[in-house]
């Protein structure tokens, strides 16, 4: 077992002499422990483990967790302790279970409600929806008219700035997550980057920081500000905050806090518009930027576009529907491969929206376009954000009513029928051939666990 030390902190090594288990053994037999003392309800045993560096998300040989077993017993206090200590509660066991699964199946509602929307004294980044889809900003599009209110806002003490460079944003790294969020935006303040704002970069207006949705704005609240530094040395920004680095896009973001990402996505997708579309798309001319730089304006005032409501002048969002499809029976579910993925990785199918078109009409669409197969009932999943440049992906569940395969050798490399046992494998990295699916931070992954989760038997 010496593996299981691989990497092991100093604390870890003293809390193995401090209780005399030494040797190889001694990272098994912590793992072990924090096992037991999960499953029997023993708060203080849990407590002494979490105090060396663990990885909380450790498994056993059937894919359980700490929280897991907590879960199976009904024992509400270790599971807030867990949570309190970063757990994935997303993660799935090997026959495809995750904690609220097992906590539902056993019939302990108080550990079931927690694991389902948590607590004030639960970390806020664990149960969240989908990844990039969280945004705990309140945008306040009613005030970004008022140019008065927010030229006041942008000169505050409490106001601060996350900064992009060529796309990519300036971050600071989480040296003490046990997890596997490393990284959060960094923020800096106006006098920080005065000297720069003369030379008028893209400014965006974010929102105001909200902690309680319950609770009416005052409007005093701290705001948030996305500034694209392209024209400054790089160099420059990033003495702006000591250790920082820019962190260029997919996939490296896919480490921010889950509370981060959201505002990420809505900052770099304004900012890939902004970068796309500097001259007016329906004259030609150059455009400024208003409304907190949610609008842009044509400086031809003969322009078209000044008269009505016209879309060229907001930022645009892509809609593309992803799907995954069920077979006829139930059993097996339609996972393919795009030339562009990476070696082994199978996903759901996916494609834009074409105008006046349903969502539902483009899941049959793309389905039968792709794979040759015939879908008929589409079930809505869940959204995200995909800011790379500015997508909604429109997750959804599809029923087939054929199984026969016809790839389109031009969109899919691959596509093909999966068994529910074969899925959990590449779930959770098991798969005898390697197969994977999508991380999950994309929606994908999500909807594969939903239809798992749907069959399971427990």
């Amino acid at each position: 077992m010496s593996a299981v030390l691989e990497g092991f902190k100093f604390s870890n090594k003293q809390l193995c002499e401090n209780y005399g288990w030494f040797g190889d053994s001694c990272g098994e037999v912590i793992y072990g422990k924090i096992f037991q003392g999960a499953a029997a309800g023993v708060l203080d045993d849990v407590k002494i483990f979490l105090k060396g560096s663990l990885n909380v998300n450790i498994r056993n040989d059937h894919g359980w967790t700490a929280l897991m077993f907590a879960a199976r017993n009904g024992h509400t206090n270790i599971v807030k302790e867990l949570l309190n200590n970063n757990v994935d509660a997303s993660m799935i066991n090997s026959t495809g279970q995750t904690s609220l699964d097992i906590a539902l199946f056993w019939n302990h509602s108080d550990v079931a409600k927690l694991l389902q929307s948590g607590t004030k004294e639960v970390n806020p980044d664990i149960n969240l929806r989908n990844y990039f889809s969280l945004n705990l900003l309140n945008r306040c599009s009613d005030k970004r008219k008022d140019k008065t209110w927010l030229r006041n806002k942008i000169l505050a003490d409490n106001t601060r700035f996350i900064l992009f460079h060529e796309l990519g944003v300036l971050c600071v790294d989480l040296n003490h997550r046990k997890d596997r969020w490393k990284i959060e935006l960094a923020r800096v303040e106006m006098k920080d980057i005065e000297q720069y704002m003369a030379s008028n970069p893209v400014c965006i207006f974010l929102g105001l920081i909200q902690e309680d949705r319950h609770v009416p704005l005052t409007f005093e609240e701290p705001a948030l500000y996305a500034v694209d530094m392209s024209g400054t040395e790089e160099s420059k920004v990033l003495d702006l905050v000591p250790g920082s680095k820019f962190v260029p896009g997919y996939p490296a973001v896919m480490q921010l806090l889950p509370s981060e990402a959201g505002i990420f996505a809505e900052a770099r997708s304004m900012l890939a518009w902004h970068d796309r579309y500097q001259y007016c798309p329906t004259c030609g001319s150059a455009s400024r930027l208003e409304e907190g730089g949610y609008k842009r304006v044509c400086e031809n005032m003969k322009c078209r576009s000044h008269q009505g409501i016209h879309n060229t002048c907001y930022p645009r969002t892509d809609p593309s529907a992803i799907m995954l499809v069920i077979s006829p029976d139930g059993k097996k579910c339609l996972l393919g491969r795009a030339k562009r993925f990476p070696a082994k990785m199978y996903s759901c199918l996916a494609g834009f929206m074409e105008p006046g078109e349903t969502i539902e009409d483009t899941v049959r669409r793309e389905v039968e376009e792709e794979s040759g197969v015939i879908v008929d009932q589409v079930e809505y999943h869940s959204s995200q954000p995909w800011p790379f440049p500015a997508s909604l992906m429109l997750g959804c569940i599809a029923y087939a009513t054929t199984e026969t395969i016809k790839l389109d050798p031009e969109e899919m490399e691959d596509a093909r029928w999966f068994g529910r046992p074969e899925v959990v494998q590449m779930l959770t990295h098991q798969h005898p051939q390697g197969l994977f699916v999508p991380p999950e931070q994309a929606v994908a992954h999500q909807i594969i666990k939903t239809w798992v989760r749907r069959t399971a038997n427990l």
